[in-house]
């Protein structure tokens, strides 16, 4: 499925994706060690964590992550991923 078939996805329904993938790969299925605002590089995913993050956006949600947008200000918070992914969703739906 391509972008495309994600445009329905809700906001709930990405951050729910999202937050569980990093709790299984990331925190041994630790819920609470998860916030919507704390900081994820460094904290929580290291520099091959990323790389995984990234794979795991682009199955997913069938999007494309360029290497120039793999900054903090996408991927450093829950928040911050979810409107990424949302943007990038918008973005392959025009």
């Amino acid at each position: 499925m391509n972008a495309k078939g994600y445009e329905s996805m809700q906001t709930t329904d990405i951050k729910r994706d999202l937050r569980d993938f990093l709790v299984k790969h990331f925190l041994s299925g630790d819920a609470e060690k998860l916030s919507a605002e704390g900081s994820l590089l460094g904290d929580v995913i290291d520099s091959m964590g990323t790389l995984d993050l990234v794979a795991f956006l682009q199955e997913r949600f069938g999007i494309v992550v360029a290497d120039d947008e793999v900054l903090p200000r996408n991927f450093d918070t829950i928040n911050n991923l979810v409107a990424y992914v949302e943007m990038k969703i918008a973005c392959v739906g025009k």
